[in-house]
């Protein structure tokens, strides 16, 4: 992914700090387990799982990085899944 792609991204989740848990969330369950020993040290999801994420969300041969209202509406969508699937 560039460095304009990757700064889109993190401008968008910046205006948004009511996202902020919800990606830390989201990043920490997406991550492989003992992403701590291993650089970058960050809890990123593995290469494979975005590539198939960039296919099935936009086609193509998966090398199309994430529109930063994507991964907003994705969030938003993550935050509010647990209420919906509540019983009442």
């Amino acid at each position: 992914m560039s460095q304009f792609a990757r700064a889109g991204i993190l401008v968008a989740l910046l205006r948004r700090p009511d996202l902020w848990p919800t990606a830390l969330r989201v990043a920490l369950r997406l991550a492989p387990e003992g992403w701590w020993r291993r650089s970058p040290y960050l809890p990123l999801p593995s290469p494979d799982y975005l590539h198939f994420r960039m296919v099935t969300a936009y086609g193509g041969d998966g090398t199309r990085p994430p529109e930063p209202h994507d991964l907003v509406t994705y969030l938003e969508w993550c935050r509010a899944w647990p209420a919906v699937t509540r019983r009442g």
